[in-house]
């Protein structure tokens, strides 16, 4: 999350700033794209997980006729 951090500081940086344009070295642009790339992943996997646990079980008691 370091490069997501750094990223998130700098944009706030250069918005106090008023600058429009944002440059970053490629090697922080691929350590951004690796890190929103696992927290998606992630997220997928803990959803699919969810979802298989989810599962409605739907039970029904007859109890027959009585008299």
């Amino acid at each position: 999350m370091i490069h997501i951090k750094k990223f998130i500081d700098r944009v706030s940086l250069l918005e106090s700033r008023n600058t429009k344009d944002l440059v970053m070295p490629l090697s922080e642009a691929r350590g951004l794209r690796d890190e929103i790339t696992k927290l998606i992943s992630d997220l997928y996997d803990n959803n699919r997980k969810k979802d298989s646990e989810e599962k409605i079980i739907q039970i029904q008691l007859k109890g027959g006729n009585f008299k």
